[in-house]
């Protein structure tokens, strides 16, 4: 199993609830695709660099999990079609 993270950007305009039940989603894809979620990290509210789809700022999250090398392709699969995220990012975890 490898470590990965998902960073997922969610708009500003979104209550809270809706937020948490955009974060729940994606951690069930991941754990539909086989893996395993260790840890979500609350990165908070953020001015963004550039207007996004008309959204200055934006809530991130940082999902760490363990999977099998197939699972990201298919998690960020469902992820590009959510409406709240309007951007994400899945990368590999370096073995330290």
């Amino acid at each position: 199993m490898n470590k990965y993270e998902l960073a997922v950007v969610v708009s500003a305009k979104l209550e809270e609830e809706d937020r948490n039940a955009t974060v729940e989603k994606c951690k069930n894809y991941i754990t539909r695709y086989g893996g395993t979620v260790t840890d979500v990290e609350d990165g908070g509210k953020k001015k963004l660099a550039y207007e996004i789809q008309y959204n200055k700022e934006a809530y991130y999250y940082f999902i760490h999990f363990e999977a099998e090398a197939t699972a990201p392709i298919e998690i960020e699969n469902h992820v590009r079609l959510m409406e709240n995220v309007i951007r994400f990012l899945c990368v590999r975890q370096d073995e330290a």
